[in-house]
Order: C-alpha cells, then sequence, then structure tokens
C-alpha cells in the first residue's frame, strides 16, 4: 500500500503536485463517461491520489513556515503575517510555534534532520511574541 511517507520520499512538491493533478484529470474524465473504463482509476491509483494529497499538504506546509520565518525577517509584523495567511495573527503565531516545536523535536528523535537546539531558540526569538 502506497502511504504519504514513502511518497514524501520519492516527491518535490512540484513532482507530487504534478503527479496528483494527473490522477485527479482521469478520476473526473472518468467519473464524466462513466462507460469508458480506460480512463477509470484503478482502486491502487486511487489511494496514490489520497496519499499524495496528503503529501502536497505537508510540503506545502513546509514551505509556508519558511515563508513566515522569512517574512518575520524582513520585519513583517504577526499581524500582517496572519492577513496574508487569511488568519489572525495569534492563529499564524501558534501554528508557527508548534512547526517550531516540531521541527526541534524530529531533531531530537533524529540527531540531524530539522531545527538543532541552537537553530530552535534562533527560529523562537525570530518569532518573538503576536504583537
Amino acid at each position: 500500500m502506497t502511504t504519504p511517507d514513502e511518497l514524501e520520499r520519492q516527491h518535490t512538491l512540484i513532482t507530487a503536485t504534478r503527479r496528483y493533478d494527473d490522477l485527479r484529470m482521469r478520476d473526473a474524465l472518468a467519473a464524466m463517461n462513466p462507460d469508458d473504463r480506460g480512463t477509470a482509476l484503478s482502486p491502487a491509483e486511487t489511494l496514490e491520489m489520497l496519499a499524495l494529497s496528503e503529501v502536497v499538504i505537508r510540503k506545502a506546509g513546509y514551505g509556508r513556515q519558511a515563508m513566515v520565518r522569512s517574512a518575520r525577517a524582513a520585519g513583517a509584523s504577526w499581524t500582517q503575517i496572519g492577513a496574508a495567511l487569511g488568519s489572525s495573527k495569534q492563529a499564524a503565531w501558534e501554528a508557527h510555534q508548534r512547526w517550531i516545536e516540531d521541527q526541534a523535536r524530529q531533531h531530537e528523535q533524529t540527531g540531524y534532520q530539522s531545527l538543532d537546539p541552537d537553530s530552535a531558540d534562533d527560529a523562537r526569538g525570530l518569532a518573538g511574541r503576536p504583537d
């Protein structure tokens, strides 16, 4: 069975999105013409499409938090960041704090990936408090 963890290692955001779009288009065409069995997705492809949707969400989320860090480094306030994300400043700040803690925890577990303790402290300092 295909899992998001397996696919995440195999794909970049671009390749995961491209494969997801290809499968989604075939699925949509099959729904429009149910008599054409040639375009219908197999059960494995349907599950792959579902797993790919999770991969796209994850990878986009990683980039999102990197952009939040860039915005903070460029001097953006949490009010501005929240507005850019379509949320409140508090929700944006809290999501970023969770991301920092998740990255620090991942580093503790693997010893090399994500944010080491000094980088996590730097990220917390840059994040500051919601204004």
